[in-house]
């Protein structure tokens, strides 16, 4: 039998935005617990993206709205084989998945700083544009083709 079920956890907004989206940013940048440090990763790259707060929070915002998926694919085994199966995503979920995206793309390219590489990605993510959004197409492109399967959903 299962455990009982976990209690989610409410992330408080972050201090200048006012936003519960960079506060999660802020909290997948972060390494090694340095949460200032990622801190200023974060608000340098918002700040460069715009010149007022509103709009960069704004286009943020945008941008993680662009990249959330709609639908992804979980493994099950039925009969001795495993079927991708295409579910529907919550949106907290769908919104963690972007900010992983966000962030794990920005690491993997070379040369800039993180700021910098960061605020590329949003910019790109805004315009519906880069790694990230071909990271949420071929997501929904991998659910569309095993649509068939969708009957082995629980």
């Amino acid at each position: 039998m299962r455990s009982k079920k976990v209690k989610k956890r409410t992330i408080e907004a972050d201090a200048i935005y006012k936003s519960r989206a960079v506060a999660r940013l802020i909290n997948r940048v972060m390494l090694s617990g340095k949460k200032s440090l990622a801190r200023d990763i974060v608000y340098k790259a918002l700040d460069s993206i715009s010149e007022e707060k509103k709009d960069s929070a704004e286009i943020f915002e945008q941008a993680l709205k662009n990249v959330m998926p709609k639908q992804e694919v979980r493994s099950r085994r039925v009969g001795g084989a495993t079927y991708q199966i295409p579910y529907p995503l919550k949106h907290d979920r769908s919104e963690a998945l972007a900010i992983r995206w966000l962030v794990d793309v920005s690491r993997g390219k070379r040369g800039k700083s993180m700021e910098k590489k960061l605020a590329v990605e949003i910019k790109n993510a805004h315009g519906n544009v880069g790694d990230v959004i071909k990271k949420r197409d071929d997501t929904h492109k991998m659910a569309e083709s095993n649509r068939a399967f969708a009957h082995f959903r629980i």
